[in-house]
């Protein structure tokens, strides 16, 4: 179960990891305006929050054959095919939740860094 979980982690990790090197590359892009920039990632991270948590709802249904999860599961660490789906499919949607909570706490920081460059006149 602690392999299958690991596993979860890692790839929804990684997935997030090159989301947030897409936001990070618009907001250094938008760096000559800092409170854009900010606004950008914001609102780039609000996004990805709910890419996550429909995600988790789509976890429920997806067939777990077709996980990226269950690929990188070796034989003998796989469940068996009778709690296969309900298992793959709770730990998905728990690591999509997570993911999508420190997501968002992210993206009131920037939504919080943008106002204060507001308030300032950045």
């Amino acid at each position: 179960m602690e392999e299958m979980r690991r596993i979860a982690f890692e790839t929804v990790l990684r997935a997030c990891g090159f989301a947030s090197l897409a936001i990070f590359c618009v907001m250094i892009g938008l760096s000559f305006l800092p409170r854009s920039a900010f606004q950008a990632g914001g609102f780039l991270s609000m996004v990805m929050t709910l890419v996550l948590v429909l995600k988790a709802h789509e976890a429920q249904t997806k067939d777990h054959r077709r996980t990226e999860m269950w690929l990188y599961l070796s034989e003998e660490n796989r469940p068996p095919a009778a709690h296969a789906q309900r298992t793959i499919a709770a730990l998905m949607r728990e690591t999509y939740l997570l993911f999508a909570r420190w997501t968002a706490l992210v993206s009131i920081a920037m939504w919080t860094i943008a106002l204060l460059f507001s308030i300032f006149g950045l």
